[in-house]
């Protein structure tokens, strides 16, 4: 006779989860609520502050520093999450594809870069960048291309593009594994018998798995988005923000205003803003993407 499963005791779930939920607390909600806190006060991070109410958010919005770094973040999202979702997209296909020869060697060498730091990535690649002895400019000089030639980090007209690629490169692999995951959900009999029909990988790809995968494509949206709205260590290991102020992103200045200029009430508002920004947007692309249809 079959033994009877009980249901496990509700302090069961609190010893796995309770760990989790209370490091996931205090690492990411406790600071958003002291940042809020801090950004109605004038504070250096000396033992007294002053309450100044809204004053922080008014001058914030008069800030033209942080609105042109809410641009430069808007840009960097829109080049990033349409490179490295886009290109994930893409490479996932093709990985599906019976023609691809060594798929795991193609997903390793493509997934690799996600497990290496941001700090070492932008690090590379600022001497890949270097105008005089990149790998960058070597290659173009290589291919008597040197009419293309530029001091990548130091062009304000191109900055935003040059900080973008480090990173659209370094998580391609991330999107793909998500969606790698979703493909190998998909039942196995439906691209089979569009094979049978006489479906190609291109029709197959757009009208069988990309409508299957969809509420995927959605959540990597989303996260894409998120995610790239809080660069960082890419900016600063690059450009610290320059030249001039043509790459400074809002994560930076944050840091810039609380650390070097000690204003950490004014620097927790603009983190604040920054956290206002990112909702909108993702909220935005749940939004525009929809999606009812395909569910």
């Amino acid at each position: 006779m079959a033994r009877k499963l009980s249901n496990p005791k509700p302090y069961v779930f609190f010893l796995f989860l309770g760990p989790i939920i209370i490091i996931f607390f205090l690492n990411a909600i406790l600071p958003v609520f002291i940042s809020f806190y801090y950004s109605f006060f004038n504070w250096t991070g000396g033992r007294t502050k002053q309450f100044v109410g809204l004053a922080n958010y008014i001058t914030l919005g008069k800030d033209l520093e942080f609105w042109k770094g809410a641009y430069n973040n808007l840009v960097i999202v829109m080049i990033c999450t349409i490179g490295q979702v886009g290109l994930a997209l893409v490479i996932s296909f093709l990985l599906i594809s019976d023609r691809l020869k060594f798929k795991e060697f193609h997903r390793t060498v493509i997934f690799f870069p996600v497990t290496v730091s941001a700090l070492v990535i932008g690090f590379i690649w600022s001497i890949m960048y270097n105008k005089d002895y990149g790998l960058v400019n070597f290659l173009l000089r290589f291919l008597h291309l040197e009419r293309f030639i530029l001091p990548w980090l130091d062009n304000p007209d191109y900055i935003l593009i040059t900080v973008s690629i480090p990173v659209v490169l370094q998580y391609i692999g991330l999107w793909m594994i998500m969606f790698m995951g979703a493909i190998k959900g998909i039942p196995s009999e439906i691209l089979e018998c569009a094979s049978l029909d006489g479906c190609n990988d291109i029709q197959k790809s757009l009208r069988i798995t990309l409508p299957m995968i969809y509420s995927t494509f959605k959540v990597t949206i989303m996260l894409c988005v998120s995610g790239t709205m809080k660069i960082f260590d890419h900016i600063l290991v690059l450009t610290k923000g320059g030249p001039g102020k043509s790459s400074q992103v809002l994560a930076l200045y944050s840091y810039s205003v609380s650390f070097d200029r000690l204003r950490i009430s004014y620097g927790s508002t603009i983190s604040i803003g920054l956290l206002v920004l990112s909702l909108v947007l993702v909220l935005s692309s749940r939004k525009l993407l929809g999606g009812k249809r395909y569910e």
